[in-house]
């Protein structure tokens, strides 16, 4: 098993297989347009332009489980990202990442590597999983973790 299994929405309403993506480094982000994390939408944007051609693939996928951080719809959440963040790695649709409507995605990132002292419930957002060209998770980093921070991570997979 590895993330090139699942499907998701993207941003436009348009289904995208994970396996589009086989081969790349992938940074995958629960991410939310009114959460006190919300400025890590720069530093994310940053790290993939700086490593997209060398094979890096950062992946948003909105989420508003967390405070009601995330009250827009796909059209609001994009306009917000351009216009604020200039983003331009995929987005997709907003999805659930706990709890029974969980997406599927999210219920094998958590499974695969759980937070500390192993639970694997999603803490809030801009929870980040770094995942190597083979579809593997390889790590998870906790809202606190910028992108900037984690870089060395990155470009050690690349």
């Amino acid at each position: 098993m590895s993330v090139y299994g699942f499907e998701a929405k993207t941003i436009d309403g348009q289904s995208q297989s994970l396996d589009a993506y086989r081969g790349k480094v992938l940074l995958i982000v629960n991410v939310a347009s009114k959460c006190g994390f919300t400025p890590q939408y720069k530093g994310l944007e940053e790290v993939y332009r700086r490593n997209k051609d060398k094979g890096l693939a950062v992946l948003g996928f909105p989420c508003d489980q967390f405070g009601h951080q995330e009250p827009g719809d796909e059209n609001e959440i994009k306009n917000f990202c351009s216009l604020s963040y200039d983003v331009s790695f995929p987005l997709f649709a907003k999805i659930d990442v706990n709890g029974d409507n969980a997406h599927p995605l999210y219920k094998y990132l958590k499974t695969a590597s759980p937070g500390i002292l192993g639970t694997e419930g999603i803490k809030w957002n801009f929870t980040k999983f770094l995942v190597d060209r083979n579809g593997n998770v390889v790590k998870r980093y906790g809202s606190m973790d910028t992108p900037e921070k984690i870089e060395k991570d990155i470009a050690a997979l690349l």
